[in-house]
């Protein structure tokens, strides 16, 4: 058994052996031109066999595994267990005398950095940055010895387990070996990353430096200075006032030392320093295939290199094959689903689509750069995704007004979806037979697709996207939903010149007629009714296991119970979070995912109450009809502009209620695809094909199709695909990127603001003052009445909770989107398109969401 490797014998394959930091170490000594301190590695076999056999330590891991991520005390007292046990371990005969022999090989009276090194460590999908300890200056062969044993301890500090539970790690499977380096005593030293931190553009390099050791840098003792440089040209330079400096102490050790005041604004690096250093960061990256955060040193013989890890917060770009310019738009602000999908979800939605979308970090994107290129379509794109998203908007416009995307060939001009104006004599029976043809089309879907399996089910799926395509974007059902948006924007705008009052279409739209999605939520208001006479359901439903379906009748009054949720999943239960993504679990195969916002309807509501609701608000906006007809009337040309006013109102009220059906046939329609592909699916785990039925989600649809007709299977695929997944859970998708990887996030511009208030979209009028509930799983929302809800996004199967709120807030969203329209028809004040609000409001705060002005309050607490 090896217990230790020196760099020359390590490349970037042994993460299992020397862990991510020594593995990146071994390979950065094998590249031309970078010079990295001389060292060796403990290998992970010395900690396995330190480890083995200590009394009570598979016991403890056990415990941690089952602590809930977020639980910070049991976090903490537990990972203090754990590191005391390694910590207070002997270590091995054999190991200390491979240690000691390594040790003395290098020199054994000269100093040494003693670094932490994890298998889990340093890697393309979770850097682990700052998680497990290093320790500088270390001279000796017993305190190497000992240093060697913190470092196997810390990785159980308290934040390497909550970054590992966080990241879905694992505790009893990470190894740690430990990295044994010559110490370097700098002028000075830094971090180097080969993209901009705060854009993700990868041309530009981000230089930090201090004077005397990194480590008052990295750990953020000092202030740093900074160079970004582009294509070797400094294009900003930062110097800071640097008060401090880490220095090595004689005896072994660091000290925090003042500078000298006439060195605290002396810049750290001269220009020829800095663009040495971004020629060594682009040799590294290109030896690594990928953006590296480096961490080097300047001294009298040049610059070394400590560390070199991959970045792995920056968004992926899609890919292009021109190496061109290219402008990328995020599709899932536009359809209110920002999480990572899997690839079968992402490669159906591309078929159900049909624009040229790709995909990138789980997301997909449309390339807008031809679009970008015509300025006809340039404007009207812009306009388009303004109204929809005005970050989104000023993002594009930003971008056009700095130059350099969208300048290249254009395509030819072509209306843009949404922004051709609908004819002014639609017929509203048209909203009939549109229903009627899409659930006459969905019939015979579900009559025939029971006869296909294998490839030929793939072969039928992918024909039936062509009758999907053709529903879904029939012209006829987008001239309405066009209809309804012009008739609410004439309002809007006409009321507000003529009369003041702003957003006034919102309270004309309470309780429109046909409107599938607010339906829904008034549905469980229902099935709430059905079950609160019943006590003892009640009280089986709060602690409720899976099948509760099924043992519902075992309860007085369960038979009822049973039938009012099988009603109303028999009808909905086709929806879930997130229902664009077709490997998402839907209601119907999870209907506990419905019991948070059933028991909160029948603890918040007295009977009748979905009655009482739609009543109010068709009461409301008659009352608001004739207040605005009446107020229009004493205009000059008063009769005209009421009697215009009034055909647009009944125009809006008549069309409205349609905007969500579409996206509903659709769902309905990919719930039959899933129910088919997962009985496909639990053919082939039977056939031994697959191991597990969700295999399926990680294989696109072509490969899918490719399975079913040979019957073979690729589990390393697989594997790496759900590996891919979880590191694409953990990103934040743009709302536009462009192929140099800049992120652009747009801006509301706004200068009317009270201090500290938080911008964004007004998409339903009224102002509310509550408690904020910041949910991200609608499985676990704990609301009460009087709430304000706080998410990232919401689509239709968020609905159902809209019913108990007083008001909304998303990141994401727009005026016409999901969340926007049902507001307005509950009359629930709501303000989207809130950068980072799930994580600057706190759960439990006050806040005060001001509807019509596009604006959150954070109230002190009471």
């Amino acid at each position: 058994m090896t217990y230790v490797l020196g760099f020359a014998e390590i490349d970037r394959t042994q993460v299992a052996v020397v862990g991510g930091k020594g593995a990146n170490l071994g390979e950065l000594s094998r590249v031309d031109g970078v010079r990295v301190p001389d060292g060796f590695c403990v290998t992970t076999a010395a900690y396995t066999r330190a480890v083995a056999g200590a009394p009570g330590l598979d016991a403890l891991f056990g415990e941690l595994s089952r602590i809930e991520p977020g639980d910070r005390e049991a976090t903490r007292v537990l990972s203090a267990r754990v590191r005391a046990v390694i910590e207070g371990l002997e270590i091995p005969g054999e190991v200390a005398a491979e240690i000691v022999a390594a040790h003395a090989r290098l020199g054994a009276n000269g100093a040494y950095a003693v670094r932490s090194s994890a298998t889990a460590e340093d890697l393309p999908t979770a850097s682990f940055a700052g998680q497990q300890d290093s320790y500088l200056n270390i001279v000796g062969a017993p305190e190497i010895l000992a240093h060697v044993r913190r470092c196997w301890g810390s990785l159980f500090t308290e934040r390497a387990v909550a970054y590992r539970q966080r990241n879905g790690f694992g505790h009893s499977g990470i190894r740690m070996a430990v990295v044994v380096q010559t110490m370097v005593f700098p002028r000075a030293a830094g971090v180097l990353v080969t993209a901009d931190p705060v854009t993700s553009d990868r041309t530009v390099t981000s230089i930090d430096a201090g004077f005397g050791l990194g480590e008052a840098l990295v750990s953020g003792l000092v202030n740093a200075d900074n160079v970004r440089v582009r294509g070797g040209v400094v294009v900003e330079r930062s110097t800071a006032t640097k008060k401090l400096a880490v220095e090595p102490e004689p005896a072994g050790g660091t000290r925090v030392r003042e500078l000298d005041t006439e060195r605290r604004d002396e810049p750290v690096l001269s220009d020829a320093e800095v663009l040495d250093l971004e020629r060594l960061g682009r040799r590294i990256e290109a030896h690594f295939g990928s953006p590296q955060d480096i961490e080097w040193c300047l001294g009298d013989n040049g610059v070394r290199i400590v560390q070199s890890r991959p970045i792995t917060t920056l968004f992926p770009i899609p890919e292009a094959t021109d190496g061109g310019d290219h402008v990328y738009v995020s599709v899932g602000h536009q359809q209110m689903m920002t999480d990572a999908m899997k690839p079968l979800g992402i490669s159906l939605w591309q078929l159900t689509s049909g624009a040229p979308m790709r995909a990138a970090g789980g997301r997909l994107f449309v390339d807008v750069t031809a679009v970008l290129a015509a300025p006809g379509s340039r404007a009207a794109l812009v306009t388009a995704l303004g109204k929809s998203d005005p970050l989104l908007g000023d993002a594009l416009r930003t971008l056009i007004e700095r130059g350099g995307y969208g300048t290249g060939a254009p395509e030819p001009e072509r209306p843009i979806p949404g922004t051709v104006p609908a004819p002014p004599d639609l017929d509203p029976a048209l909203i009939g037979e549109l229903i009627a043809e899409s659930e006459a089309s969905l019939a015979v879907l579900e009559r025939d697709i029971h006869a296909h399996t294998g490839a030929a089910l793939l072969d039928f799926i992918r024909t039936d996207i062509q009758e999907l395509r053709r529903v879904l974007f029939d012209p006829r059902g987008l001239q309405l939903i066009t209809a309804a948006m012009d008739a609410s924007e004439w309002l809007n705008d006409r009321l507000l010149d003529w009369l003041g009052e702003r957003n006034a279409a919102d309270a004309l739209t309470r309780s429109v007629p046909g409107n599938i999605t607010s339906e829904m939520g008034l549905a469980l208001l229902d099935v709430a009714d059905a079950i609160r006479p019943h006590p003892e359901v009640v009280a089986y439903l709060h602690a409720a296991p899976n099948d509760f379906l099924d043992r519902l009748p075992d309860h007085p009054g369960g038979e009822q119970a049973r039938t009012a949720i099988e009603g109303f999943l028999e009808r909905y239960g086709m929806r879930c979070a997130g229902e664009i993504d077709i490997t998402r679990p839907r209601w119907r195969e999870q209907p506990g995912t419905l019991l948070p916002a059933i028991l909160g309807n029948v603890a918040g509501f007295e009977a009748g109450a979905a009655a009482r609701q739609f009543a109010d608000g068709l009461r409301e906006a008659e009352q608001a009809k004739q207040r605005i007809l009446d107020r229009v009337l004493t205009l000059p040309d008063g009769a005209a502009k009421a009697a215009e006013t009034e055909r647009m109102i009944d125009r809006v009220r008549t069309f409205s209620g349609y905007r969500e059906y579409p996206k509903y046939g659709m769902v309905c329609r990919y719930f039959v695809y899933r129910q088919a592909l997962l009985r496909e699916a639990e053919r082939l785990v039977a056939a031994g094909v697959l191991r597990a039925a969700d295999d399926i989600d990680h294989l696109r649809f072509d490969e899918l199709r490719e399975v079913g007709a040979t019957h073979r299977a690729d589990p390393e695929l697989i594997t790496a695909r759900r590996t891919a997944f979880r590191a694409d859970e953990a990103l934040t998708p743009p709302r536009v990127l462009t192929s140099d990887g800049e992120v652009l996030t747009g801006a509301y511009r706004r200068t009317d603001l009270p201090d500290g208030a938080l911008p964004g979209t007004p998409v339903s009028a009224g102002t509310v003052e509550g408690r904020a509930r910041v949910i991200t799983d609608i499985a676990r929302a704990d609301l009460e009445a009087g709430d304000i809800l706080v998410t990232a996004y919401t689509d239709p199967s968020w609905t159902p909770l809209f019913v108990a709120i007083a008001g909304l807030v998303t990141e994401a969203g727009g005026l016409m989107t999901h969340g926007a329209v049902i507001a307005r028809e509950y009359g629930l004040p709501a303000v989207v398109g809130v950068e980072h609000a799930t994580t600057l409001i706190r759960d439990g705060q006050r806040i005060r969401v001001h509807g019509a002005d596009g604006y959150v309050e954070l109230l002190p607490d009471r």
